[in-house]
Order: C-alpha cells, then sequence, then structure tokens
C-alpha cells in the first residue's frame, strides 16, 4: 500500500482571484455536494483528513476533538464510503455512506460544527443543524483563485458562508453569531475537499475553529 503525504498551501481568495461570485440555491448546493467525487477511487483506497479545533470556552472538547478522520473504501452489495476517527491508538467509527453519492466529509463537517456550537453556546441542537444546512443550500460568496499542490498551481474554489448573519436569535449564541464556514475544493485533489473550516471572528471570546484538511491519500494494493 502506498501513501502519498500531500504539501498543499492554499492562496485563493489570499491573492488576486481569478473573479468572485454569488452562488444560489442549486447551483451551491452542487458546488459542495458535488457528485462523482469518489469514482475514482477503488476499493481499498484511503483519503486522510486532520482535524484541528479551537476554543477557548471549551478547550477539553477541542483536545477531544482533534485528530485525523480517515475515509476508506469498502465494496458490499455497494461501494461504500467508511468514516473513522483516530487520534493516536483510539479508533472511532463514525459511520457508513454509499460512495456514489460523493463524498460524506463535508456532511460530517456540518455535522461536528453543529454538535460543537451546540456544547459550547448553548440552545437546541436541531436548531443550529437546520440552520446550517440552510446554509448549505442557501446563497454564498465564492472566490475562484490558486492553491499550491506538491509544487504544482492547481485551480481551487473557495465558498464563504455566514450561516447566522440574519437570524433574529443572534444575540442568543455566545459569540457564534457571526460564525464563517469556509470550504475550499478543487477537482486536483482526490475527494474534491481541500480544507472545510468553521471561524468565529478574532474578537470573539469564544475563540473557535474547525478546520479539516486533506492530508494524505493511501492506495489499494
Amino acid at each position: 500500500m502506498r501513501k502519498h503525504l500531500l504539501s498543499l498551501a492554499i492562496i485563493a481568495a489570499l491573492g488576486a482571484p481569478a473573479y468572485g461570485a454569488v452562488l444560489e440555491g442549486n447551483a451551491l448546493y452542487e458546488t459542495l455536494f458535488k457528485s462523482g467525487t469518489l469514482s475514482q477511487m477503488e476499493e481499498g483506497d484511503k483519503l486522510v483528513y486532520r482535524r484541528e479545533v479551537t476554543n477557548k470556552v471549551k478547550p477539553e472538547t477541542a483536545t477531544r476533538d482533534t485528530g485525523n478522520v480517515v475515509l476508506s473504501l469498502e465494496q458490499g452489495d455497494a461501494l461504500m464510503a467508511n468514516l473513522e476517527f483516530r487520534q493516536e491508538e483510539k479508533h472511532r467509527n463514525l459511520g457508513s455512506f454509499p460512495a456514489s453519492i460523493g463524498n460524506p466529509m463535508i456532511m460530517y463537517f456540518a455535522e461536528t460544527v453543529a454538535r460543537d456550537m451546540a456544547e459550547t453556546a448553548g440552545g437546541s441542537p436541531f436548531y443550529i443543524r437546520n440552520r446550517l444546512k440552510e446554509a448549505l443550500v442557501g446563497a454564498a460568496e465564492m472566490v475562484e483563485g490558486q492553491a499550491d499542490l506538491d509544487g504544482a498551481g492547481i485551480a481551487v474554489k473557495t465558498v464563504v458562508m455566514r450561516p447566522f448573519a440574519d437570524d433574529p436569535n443572534r444575540d442568543r449564541m455566545h459569540g457564534f453569531e457571526d460564525l464563517e464556514l469556509i470550504v475550499a475544493m478543487s477537482d486536483a485533489v482526490p475527494g474534491w475537499y481541500l480544507s472545510m473550516s468553521a471561524v468565529t471572528p478574532p474578537e470573539s471570546a469564544v475563540g473557535y475553529r474547525s478546520e479539516t484538511r486533506f492530508v494524505a491519500i493511501e492506495d489499494a494494493e
């Protein structure tokens, strides 16, 4: 089995972008939940992601949730994408999803952000989850630019969403009201997603950041 560690420096939105746009409804959904993103992979292939969390209010949860997420493909009645969280010697199954629907990492990302916010700020996790889901099919800013992947320039789409910008309950969110979701994607990266981040502003007392970044691919033998 061969493992390829990828050096990735995202420069999209930091330098001069190719152009900016607004995506809405189906266009946003089809970008974030792009189909066929696992079609080039084979049974036994693994995608490795690094999740790192910062939380000033509940640092113990950040320690608990920082680790690697491994997506592996397994053939059963259908080809399945299995997600596993790894933290040193500890491994925890996160679920299995039909590979035909695409990369389930975007759903895992949204679910973990909803859980983190509910644990930290209180409030209904169902309400938070629903607002995040609405953001993923609502409207968002998109910038096209470049990233460096192992010394080669690749095209990147970066989408920025603000799920609680107009929420009537903003004043109850204890620092999460201006949360941004930032998803960087590229056809040049296996599985489509380069990184998925949820970030509160620097002035926010909660000091929350969750970033899940693609770091490696392990090929089946």
